[in-house]
């Protein structure tokens, strides 16, 4: 089993993801850093693990192209794909992923995403919508995410990621996947904390990339300006109640309604040239998720990131 990880100045959270992948109860092979020009520490951090460094011109880069640059690299039968500014939870995170892969008609599997102090409430919302604490067998619809996934090798080599995708390629692979009948599987014992620190103008940016990928792999249904302005409101209204609920609200008031208006406004922008959208897959990227928290078996020993590099929790 390789990990591959794309990586740009990643410094600051590089080391931490590498120790957790170090202090596993089921070892990763090898590790592959795709970098793109990093003028940090990123390298030498990377190659003091033992990381093999694979160089993308900055030019070249686009998420598809960095992970079939590391996957074409990578010697595993099985490739752990995640992203440079997560880490793993729990010990025993590598052989939660791995699990559904004893079943041969699995080709894909992703894992369980969640925030930390830094993670802005709203994104909390979309996480705990996007990532629930039940664990989906077979999967019908296509949403994945290479934040934290892992995938065969060969399914990969016969499908690879779409270079001209500004993004979401993971979820154009996991649509060609099923569309030839294999199988898609969601892990929630395999949680992952994923970093993000985020300005509007950067939220909005990524909610519009993601946008304008998403229109060229999907054209099922509308998603117009109408129904984006509608869902803004009702999702600003639900995390309005969480936060009530947890007490918190004093803390949002600003910045949900920040949060949300970057993010559909960006969606907005996306899609305005192609107004298309699944149904299904819209409910899952927008609306709100009323379902309340249940609690989750125990999963494993939490790893202490106390020493490690790059831990500024």
């Amino acid at each position: 089993m390789s990990a591959v990880i794309r990586a740009y100045n990643e410094g600051e959270h590089l080391g931490r993801l590498l120790t957790g992948l170090e202090r596993q109860t089921v070892a990763v092979d090898e590790v592959v850093v795709v970098d793109s020009g990093s003028s940090d520490d990123t390298v030498a951090i990377a190659r003091a693990h033992g990381c093999r460094v694979v160089p993308i011109a900055k030019e070249e880069f686009t998420f598809g192209r960095s992970l079939n640059f590391g996957c074409d690299a990578a010697k595993g039968d099985l490739l752990l794909i995640v992203s440079a500014h997560v880490y793993p939870v729990y010990e025993t995170y590598v052989q939660h992923m791995i699990s559904p892969f004893d079943d041969r008609d699995t080709a894909i599997a992703y894992g369980r995403q969640v925030g930390d102090h830094r993670t802005k409430f709203s994104e909390t919302r979309i996480m705990r919508k996007w990532f629930p604490e039940q664990s989906i067998r077979n999967q019908s619809h296509p949403f994945s995410n290479n934040a934290n996934a892992i995938i065969r090798k060969d399914v990969w080599s016969q499908l690879r990621y779409d270079e001209q995708l500004t993004g979401l390629e993971d979820l154009d692979l996991a649509k060609r996947a099923l569309s030839l009948g294999m199988r898609l599987d969601y892990v929630a014992e395999a949680p992952v904390v994923h970093v993000h620190e985020e300005t509007w103008s950067t939220i909005r940016n990524r909610y519009r990339r993601e946008a304008i990928a998403y229109k060229r792999i999907m054209n099922e249904e509308q998603f117009s300006a109408r129904e984006a302005v509608f869902l803004a409101g009702v999702n600003i209204m639900s995390d309005y109640y969480h936060a009530v609920r947890h007490g918190e609200l004093l803390g949002h008031l600003i910045d949900i309604p920040s949060f949300r208006v970057a993010q559909f406004l960006g969606a907005v922008e996306g899609f305005r040239t192609d107004p298309t959208m699944s149904q299904s897959l819209l409910r899952r990227f927008y609306y709100p998720d009323l379902r309340r928290p249940r609690s989750t078996a125990d999963l494993g020993t939490p790893i202490d990131y106390a020493d490690s590099t790059g831990s500024n929790l």
